[in-house]
């Protein structure tokens, strides 16, 4: 699967690309990243692509020019799905990794400043996606987020397929267990006895019920 990631900040994108299951994906040919940087597209001597808002208004605006020729350059060579990362878009969860994860090329525009000109959105990008109910200084982590949650759903990414199926969100209200490693017993705390057995019956039930679940909306945070 092929990813383009449009950015003004590549750097971002290009050092996280080196690290985790993401790069042994890319090593192994499973996952092809390519990083286009938004200001090689512009036609401004100082490779401006941003821009004052029309009738006033606090910060800057991506302008349209840099972002049509941006994507006009990569599907020129692959035709693919644009997503632009936003605040007015749906949130990202893992039925919509999944699905994704069937599209052969996705094209991301990590989105900057006060927004895109509505124009490039309109004519360019097919959704926009959001992490959640909160506001980032840019689409670049949006990016990154999408990026492994996808990657995760395409076969051979990560080594053991069960990790996969049994992570949260993978069914509807699916949620892990907790979890414990060496030592048995740290500052006095220790190990669930049952997980130590080996009695595979009661670990299952112990393990189902202590499954995690969702925090309430009416819970206010501590």
């Amino acid at each position: 699967m092929k990813f383009s990631i449009i950015t003004i900040f590549p750097d971002m994108i290009t050092n996280f690309l080196n690290y985790g299951l993401l790069a042994k994906a890319m090593q192994n040919g499973l996952v092809e990243v390519e990083v286009h940087d938004l200001r090689e597209f512009s036609l401004d001597k100082h490779r401006k692509v941003d821009d004052r808002p029309f009738s006033g208004g606090p910060g800057m605006v991506l302008m349209p020019d840099p972002l049509f020729r941006a994507v006009e350059h990569v599907k020129k060579r692959q035709d693919g799905r644009v997503i632009l990362f936003s605040a007015y878009g749906r949130i990202l969860t893992q039925e919509k990794a999944k699905v994704l994860a069937g599209s052969g090329h996705l094209i991301l525009i990590c989105g900057r400043y006060e927004g895109v000109d509505q124009r490039a959105i309109d004519q360019l990008v097919d959704e926009e996606i959001s992490l959640g109910e909160y506001v980032l200084m840019g689409g670049e982590i949006a990016a990154e987020a999408l990026l492994e949650a996808v990657s995760r759903m395409i076969p051979g990414v990560v080594g053991n397929p069960d990790s996969v199926l049994s992570d949260s969100f993978y069914r509807q209200d699916q949620f892990t267990f907790p979890q414990y490693t060496q030592p048995r017993s740290y500052r006095g705390l220790e190990v669930p006895e049952v997980l130590l057995a080996g009695n595979h019956k009661e670990i299952e039930q112990w393990r189902a019920k202590n499954r995690k679940t969702r925090r309430k909306k009416n819970e206010t945070d501590s």
